[in-house]
């Protein structure tokens, strides 16, 4: 290789590097800051290509979507004086980025532990001034806008970022207080359970001392009226035997007696003792049935 061909190789790869640490592109979903010599001197860099002098100017890029910090479980006290564990996060985006830059170092991390300690500090105040059952339902969408509005003043005045939202996940009772919640809960609940238990056991007997009445009711009303039925029907049966009987007591008496012959012959024994001269048999001794 010639010296020439050196020197221009050197000469680009020195105009390549120059370039590569001139130019930067800033992308629509950041933002960033221009810095010299670690000073800020453009805050606000809009996206697309930009120009910068090498080993003068720096650039840092930060993330502008709209981001998450996750607050760690904390524990509160209400207003009466009662614990409660309360879980919860927030939604942020970058809205200063020289104040950004200069209170997190750039640093999303950072800048996501300090905004979770002034939450905390927030619900910590919030939740002082309030009860239990206002926490946990009564003032709770009170309460976020509350803390949304306050964390968002200090944050942008001490950070340089948005706050948007300040979400409660999860509100629970301590271990040792959850414990005793639960006793005491358990213990009312078997209480009730006892005194309805009671109510449904005194209504029973009510209800079944009731049917037995009626019952005893209902069947004393169908023996009267059966006794009143089967009386009028031996009383109907007993004219109409007579009757018969007047217009011709000898038919009647020949009647009877197939009925008892009928009766006697399907009864099914094979023996039938009577005496020869009896009264059952003298229709078939004789068809008038004279007695001999």
């Amino acid at each position: 290789m010639n010296p020439r061909s050196m020197w221009l190789g050197l000469g680009a790869a020195l105009l390549l590097m120059v370039l590569s640490n001139s130019l930067y592109v800033v992308k629509e979903t950041q933002r960033g800051v221009l810095l010299k010599f670690g000073e800020v001197v453009n805050p606000d860099l809009k996206p697309g290509l930009h120009v910068k002098v090498p080993f003068v100017n720096n650039v840092r890029l930060f993330d502008g979507r709209i981001l998450t910090v996750d607050s760690s479980p904390e524990r509160f006290f209400t207003q009466e004086k009662k614990a409660l564990i309360v879980d919860s996060y927030a939604k942020f985006r970058v809205a200063d980025t020289e104040k950004y830059y200069t209170a997190t170092n750039g640093e999303e991390m950072r800048a996501a532990a300090l905004l979770a300690q002034r939450i905390n500090d927030g619900l910590r105040n919030e939740v002082a001034v309030r009860t239990v059952q206002e926490v946990v339902s009564g003032e709770r969408d009170e309460l976020m806008e509350a803390i949304t509005k306050r964390l968002s003043a200090v944050a942008a005045t001490e950070l340089g970022v948005e706050v948007i939202d300040v979400r409660v996940k999860k509100i629970d009772l301590p271990p040792d207080v959850s414990e005793s919640v639960y006793r005491r809960m358990n213990a009312e609940r078997e209480k009730e359970a006892r005194e309805l238990r009671s109510q449904g056991q005194e209504l029973a007997e009510g209800i079944r001392a009731s049917a037995d009445r009626e019952v005893t009711i209902i069947e004393a009303n169908a023996f009267r009226e059966a006794e009143v039925i089967r009386g009028e029907g031996d009383a109907e049966a007993t004219r109409i035997y007579a009757e018969a009987y007047s217009k011709d007591s000898e038919f009647y008496a020949f009647v009877r007696s197939l009925r008892a012959y009928q009766e006697t012959f399907n009864a099914g024994s094979d023996v039938m003792l009577v005496e020869p001269d009896g009264q059952f048999f003298r229709y078939l001794r004789d068809p008038k049935g004279a007695s001999k």
